[in-house]
């Protein structure tokens, strides 16, 4: 990229904008292809002036110094595109740009259509999170708080185990509460069946919820469905041994990836940087039955992250009898292994210490600013003066933080107000 111009250019400037997010997007010649794909010149350079935060149309145009009726109608457009997400609250349109992932990466291949070259987007991607690896790395692997996490299959959970899941912690669960839902194409598979690549699991089948549902069923980026056929598709990918993989929060989830081992970005992140931790676990670890586990090896090819393997029983009267075996620092505790077992010899166990899961979409981009070194991005958006209702929920969030990330914020802002404000927390 040593040709570039010393002057910025749009692309240049969006892809700063984008890297304020706590998950950036790591410049490379690959995602300057894409982004020429995605958005015009112009359209770069608009979306790098918006806030990090929700904005109205108002904001939008006075950051872009034109009228509202201009400004009202760029919006419209790149919301019909998925570029942008629009949502009502109360009565109010505000709009956000989400970030690559989950976000407009994955919208741009969740319908099919011929408004892009989808074959030749496929491809860049795969060139930029497969081949390229440092979005992937950036995304999964840095810090303790990630994009998201596993939900246990539910079908396979015995009585006992039932006791110990909360109902933020099943997939059920978030279809039954949620506001709107759609489904959409695959991101994954669809990416991979350009670059000849895919498997045969379902397409129809990745689930969005709430705010981000409505915008895309909206704009026909996802179907429109209600709580019945969405369990109905759970309980498909549940018969096709997907994993389900949504938003690391515990209320207003985004979505559900139903993922399968080959295709799907955060299950390869998981088997290519497992001991790293890049996916947050369920709250159980399979147990194995050696007595009576005959090494029929279902287990080893359900494993989304490689998990299992079989070894020698030591078993001097069938010396040549095997067993399986958890790797329980990288395995997933999604449970297919027990799903497919059929002696039988897999259970499922608590884990001793809880997996911790961030309460919403605030306090999760918090712990992922701090701990990736971008909080000031969030506290001091020069785009955006921040309402007292907005700083509240940040602050909210951090001075409920243990004192060692306490202070690791304080390194980071470098505010005094700051400073008072979590010794005042602290004091009271």
């Amino acid at each position: 990229m040593a040709h570039r111009t010393l002057k910025k250019s749009s692309y240049d400037n969006l892809i700063d904008r984008l890297n304020k997010f706590p998950q950036g997007a790591p410049p490379s010649e690959t995602l300057y292809q894409i982004l020429r794909i995605l958005f015009s010149e112009r359209e770069a350079e608009l979306v790098s002036q918006l806030p990090i935060k929700p904005f109205t149309v108002e904001k939008a145009a006075r950051n872009w110094k034109m009228n509202l009726n201009q400004a009202h109608k760029i919006l419209d457009e790149l919301a019909s595109r998925a570029i942008l997400l629009d949502i009502d609250k109360n009565g109010i349109s505000q709009y956000v740009l989400p970030p690559p992932m989950a976000g407009f990466f994955e919208f741009s291949l969740m319908r099919l259509n011929g408004k892009v070259d989808q074959k030749l987007l496929g491809e860049l991607y795969y060139q930029y999170l497969n081949v390229e690896e440092g979005f992937i790395k950036d995304l999964f692997v840095r810090g303790d708080t990630q994009l998201g996490r596993v939900y246990v299959n539910e079908p396979v959970l015995s009585e006992e185990n039932s006791l110990h899941v909360l109902d933020y912690e099943r997939a059920s669960e978030v279809i039954k509460t949620a506001s709107a839902i759609g489904v959409g194409i695959c991101y994954c598979r669809h990416k991979m069946e350009h670059v000849g690549k895919n498997c045969h699991a379902p397409m129809d089948i990745c689930m969005t919820f709430n705010t981000s549902a409505a915008s895309l069923t909206k704009h026909g980026y996802a179907r429109k469905i209600d709580v019945p056929e969405c369990m109905d598709l759970l309980d498909q990918a549940h018969d096709h041994n997907l994993v389900q993989f949504g938003e690391n929060i515990q209320k207003g989830v985004n979505f559900i990836c139903n993922c399968c081992g080959c295709c799907c970005e955060a299950m390869i992140a998981a088997r290519k940087y497992g001991i790293l931790q890049p996916v947050h676990t369920s709250n159980f670890l399979p147990h194995i039955n050696q007595e009576s586990c005959t090494g029929c090896g279902l287990c080893v090819n359900v494993c989304p992250v490689e998990a299992m393997t079989l070894v020698t029983a030591n078993d001097p009267k069938q010396k040549k009898r095997k067993v399986a075996k958890l790797n329980e620092s990288i395995c997933l505790g999604c449970a297919l292994c027990v799903r497919v077992c059929n002696q039988k010899s897999i259970s499922l166990k608590s884990l001793k210490k809880r997996v911790i899961t961030p309460v919403n979409s605030v306090h999760k981009a918090v712990m992922m600013a701090l701990e990736r070194g971008k909080l000031q991005n969030l506290i001091f958006d020069n785009q955006l003066l921040f309402s007292h209702r907005a700083m509240a929920a940040i602050f909210g969030v951090l001075l409920k933080l243990p004192p060692t990330k306490q202070i690791l914020a304080m390194e980071q802002v470098k505010s005094r107000y700051l400073e008072k404000m979590i010794n005042w927390y602290d004091k009271n």
